[in-house]
Parts: structure tokens; C-alpha cells; sequence
């Protein structure tokens, strides 16, 4: 009987004397809500060259801003390598890009924006012009975009961002997905 009191008087201890309180925990800040733990370091997969380079678009979201490739035909291991650089040089030429913003996330996708049997384009992009099609006006994080080459099986492009911010990559079906967090 003594050990039964003494394990109820504990546990009367340990709530509060029997009283359950509930308190409200405070809503969790907008950067603790977006918090993404992603890193900003390179991310690559290796895979076969894709099928063509169809479309380039963002989006505008909550927590990240997102530039997603839309790759014509069926999903496949798809080979992407994007990070951060200090300048953006054109692929093959080596001709220097500006792109405006406090950072350059570089996108290589290993999809060409043409047809390789025919070398007919498969998407409009033109070397050191803003991505076609693209309006990134008010996003909190993308400052500019900007179409590099086609080369050797590969689609390069450059996304300026107001700082080096964490991003992660994800492959889904004929889709390569790079988003791009407001904050830390």
C-alpha cells in the first residue's frame, strides 16, 4: 500500500497536482513554418539523356519560389546537376552572362531543348535572354532568369535569387522541380 502512495503522489507531482492545464503553444513564426533544412550546397544525379526540353515555368509559393523543366515522354533516370556560382559563362562558348540578383543558382538538366533527330527546337530559349514565357514580377525570391545553351544533350540555365538560399531538387515523372526557400 506504502509503494502505491508513493507512485500516486509522484504522479500527482509530475501533473501539476492532479490539475490538467492545457496551454496553447504560440503559433509557430512564418521562417519556422517554412523552416526546409535543404542546404545549399551541389545536388547531381546521374542519369541518360532525356527525352527534349518542352517548357520551363515557375511558380510563386509560401515557404519557396519554383522553376520546374517539363521534359516530353515517358519518366526516366533524368541526370540534373544545379549550384550556386559566382558567374554564369555560357556553355561551350564560355561567353560571360549577367544575371541580376545577390546569387546564381546554375541548372544543367540533361535534356536537350532540341529534337536530336531532326535539330529541330523543341523549346525557344535563346542564349543570355530571360527564359521564355517567364514572368517572375513579385516573387520573393527570383530576381531574374536566364537561358544558357543546349549543348552536347545537356539544357543550361541560370536563376538569379536575392541571396544564396537553400534549394532542393526533385524529380517527378517527366518533370525536374528546383525550388528555392525565402529564408533560412
Amino acid at each position: 500500500m506504502r509503494r502505491l502512495t508513493t507512485t500516486a503522489a509522484a504522479l500527482l507531482m509530475l501533473t501539476g497536482a492532479g490539475t490538467a492545464t492545457a496551454v496553447a503553444a504560440p503559433a509557430p513564426a512564418a521562417a519556422e513554418a517554412c523552416a526546409s533544412g535543404w542546404g545549399s550546397t551541389t545536388k547531381s544525379a546521374q542519369g541518360a539523356e532525356h527525352k527534349p526540353l518542352e517548357d520551363i515555368r515557375t511558380g510563386a509559393h509560401e515557404c519557396y519560389d519554383r522553376v520546374v523543366f517539363d521534359l516530353g515522354g515517358t519518366p526516366g533516370r533524368l541526370g540534373y546537376h544545379v549550384g550556386y556560382v559566382d558567374t554564369f559563362h555560357q556553355d561551350a562558348s564560355g561567353d560571360e552572362i549577367p544575371v541580376t540578383g545577390g546569387a546564381i543558382l546554375q541548372i544543367y538538366v540533361s535534356a536537350p531543348s532540341y529534337d536530336p533527330s531532326t535539330g529541330r527546337a523543341t523549346y525557344a530559349g535563346k542564349a543570355g535572354k530571360p527564359l521564355p514565357g517567364v514572368d517572375i514580377t513579385g516573387y520573393r525570391t527570383f530576381r531574374d532568369t536566364k537561358f544558357g545553351a543546349s549543348f552536347e544533350g545537356q539544357t543550361q540555365v541560370a536563376v538569379g535569387v536575392r541571396a544564396k538560399l537553400p534549394f532542393r531538387v526533385q524529380h517527378s515523372g517527366d518533370k525536374l522541380i528546383v525550388d528555392v526557400a525565402h529564408t533560412w
